[in-house]
């Protein structure tokens, strides 16, 4: 897994890195991809033309890995829900946090992460 860091920047390039990556991930709004995706996920990354790493990333569930390889947090949020993690889950995972320091942390004032 990808150490937690909570600096991870969607610029352009980031963003054609990661097309393949958030195109899966933002499918995963229709009911029937979903379906599709939990029956075969791997099939599911291959028929999107995700790279290898970020095959790996999706079937591993390497949130912060997504995001290196340039995925956007909106659409790999879509993945998380279909896991029933929460966004306080993943910020918790993208600064090293549990979901309560995470959450705690937001309620009073946030961005103070160590």
């Amino acid at each position: 897994m990808t150490k937690a860091r909570d600096d991870y920047l969607l610029d352009l390039t980031a963003s054609r890195r990661g097309y393949a990556l958030n195109r899966l991930c933002g499918s995963l709004r229709d009911p029937e991809n979903r379906r599709r995706f939990t029956e075969d996920e791997a099939a599911y990354c291959d028929a999107y033309g995700l790279s290898p790493e970020q095959k790996r990333a999706i079937l591993g569930r390497d949130w912060t890995g997504m995001l290196e390889l340039g995925g956007s947090i909106f659409y790999t949020y879509k993945l998380a829900m279909l896991d029933k993690k929460s966004m306080q889950y993943l910020g918790g995972v993208f600064t090293g946090m549990s979901v309560e320091e995470f959450t705690e942390a937001m309620r009073s004032g946030g961005r103070n992460f160590g």
